[in-house]
Formats: C-alpha cells, structure tokens, sequence
C-alpha cells in the first residue's frame, strides 16, 4: 500500500520538484497539497501550487491555508525565488481549481477520517498550517504517523538570518509548537541540503528531457540557483524540499541522529534557531530525527528517474 502522505507548501521552485518527484512515485498517495504563504504571499502559492498539479497530469485536490505566521508579520522571499515566487519557466494560468474550505480544515478532517497513524504530514513551508490545525483539533495529534519536514539548520546555521533558517525563521511560534507536540518528526534541515547541490550537467540532462516536466525544472533551477552560488560560492544550488520525498522514498540515502531538538522564540539574534542537542549534552530527550548527510548522487540520480515519469 502506498504511504499517504499531505503536502504542506509554499512554491518555491524546490517546493515544485518536491510536489513533482511525490506525484511521480507510486509508493506515495498525495492526499492533497495544502499552500501556505512563505516564500511568498498565499495568493501566489496557491496558484503555484495549482500550477505544478497541472504540469504534472495528476489529479490532487489543492487548498490554501494561512496568509500570515501565528504572531508575526510575514516575512517573504522574493529575492531568491522572483515576484511570482515559480519565477524561471513560465506556466499558465491553472484549470485545476482551488479546493474551496480552508487548507486547516483539509488537513484536520483528513487526518480524522483516515486510520490512526496512516497519514504522514510533510511540511516544506512554515510550519503555520501544521500548528494551527494542532490547535484547532488536538485530537488529531495523536492520528498523525509522523512529521517529515524540511527546516533548521544546526552545522549550517542560518540562511535568513547568521542563526536561522528561513521556513522556522519566518514562523518560529509554529515551528515550536510541532517540535513540542509529540509527534514522531524527520527534519531535513540545511545540513542536508546543502549537500544536494546541483549541476551544470543534471540541469542539462533536464532539459534534454522529451517531456514537459523536465525543461520545467531546468528553468527553475537555472533562476534560483544563482542566488546560492553568488551567496555561497557554490557550482550548484542546494534543492532543499524535494529531500523529504527523497528521505520518505530511500532513507538509507540519509544519515543523522535522534536528538533533541528546540525552537528559540524569544532571542534578540536567535529568532527562529533550532537549537539542535547534537552532541548531547543537555538531559532533553530526543524528539527527532536530524539529518546530516546525504549521498548526493543517489538522491539525484532518484530525482531524475521520478520527474522522467512525468509528462
């Protein structure tokens, strides 16, 4: 039986080949794509969002969620991923319709229809969607069979700001509430991703492809990929979201530890740092999977054979 699974998202152009490689790969039933503002406004996400449905050919419901963080104004990134946020290959306007209902309410009934612990939530976005339905509904807490999120950093410190990573940093009060909730959580966070970088010769081999998915894909890396080689000194970008299909589809590609791992809400520089036990030297008992290495080659060689798939 393939794993079900909710897509939490706010495209983003590795948001795009994350939602692409899951609508790929068999052993996955996206339930639905739920958008949440992040890397830009709502209104743009849910359409993004909409957009890559459509480029893949599979029919998934799509919902927007919340337009701001918990308790701060939102903060976006424009400067990495353009104005439309999918910036890089042009799309049309979608025909998949947006779900009407809130993207909260999707994820709460859902969770409580289906069995106890059959629903895997995969977060790439804030994590604003994800606590408010824990608030809303506590009873579905318990439901969920695990969090796979990409967020945080702890070797690669901050990509937002020196100590935080962008999709915590922008909503740190959610962020800390999932950390806090129980839940089983797989992080992905940019000490992963910064090894998934790609390359001049995976974008081309993208592009060569006889479908429509792959010269897609080509063009948005080649437009977000120059902010992480200026700003890095990099030959690649790193292709952050899509690791936690990666992660779910062969996790012996990943490497890490189960620690303990804590959201700072409050620090006048820290904002939005996950504070990672990596060493262990707190008594805080672990309460996630952190991941550290990845083999680059087997992720991308995975990505490649998925988006192939695709029309």
């Amino acid at each position: 039986m393939p794993q079900k699974i909710i897509i939490d998202t706010d495209p983003g152009q590795d948001d795009a080949v994350a939602i692409l490689t899951a609508l790929a790969s068999p052993e996955l039933q996206v339930l639905g794509i739920t958008a949440v503002a992040g890397n830009v406004p709502l209104a743009l996400t849910q359409v993004n969002a909409r957009k890559v449905v459509e480029l893949s050919g599979v029919d998934v419901p799509v919902y927007a969620g919340c337009d701001r963080p918990l308790a701060r104004p939102l903060v976006t990134a424009e400067h990495v991923h353009g104005k439309t946020g999918l910036d890089g290959t042009d799309l049309p306007e979608p025909s998949v319709p947006l779900q009407d209902g809130h993207a909260v309410d999707f994820i709460i009934r859902t969770l409580r229809d289906h069995d106890a612990g059959s629903v895997t939530l995969v977060p790439v976005g804030p994590l604003t969607n994800i606590a408010e339905a824990f608030r809303r509904a506590p009873d579905i807490v318990a439901r969920v069979q695990q969090i796979v999120l990409m967020g945080g950093a702890y070797f690669e410190v901050g990509n937002i700001t020196p100590a935080a990573e962008f999709n915590i940093f922008v909503d740190p009060e959610a962020a800390a509430e999932v950390f806090a909730s129980g839940m089983p959580l797989v992080v992905l966070p940019l000490d992963v991703t910064h090894k998934a970088l790609t390359s001049a010769d995976w974008i081309a081999g993208l592009r060569a492809m006889p479908n429509r998915t792959g010269p897609a894909v080509a063009g948005w890396t080649d437009f977000f990929e120059r902010f992480d080689t200026e700003k890095y000194g990099s030959s690649g970008a790193p292709l952050h979201d899509p690791c936690t299909i990666a992660w779910l589809l062969q996790p012996d590609l990943f490497q890490g530890r189960r620690i303990n791992v804590e959201i700072e809400t409050e620090g006048r520089l820290t904002t939005g740092m996950t504070v990672a036990d990596w060493w262990g030297v707190t008594d805080r008992p672990a309460n996630a999977l952190f991941l550290k290495d990845v083999d680059r080659d087997g992720l991308f060689a995975l990505l490649t054979e998925r988006l192939g798939r695709l029309p």
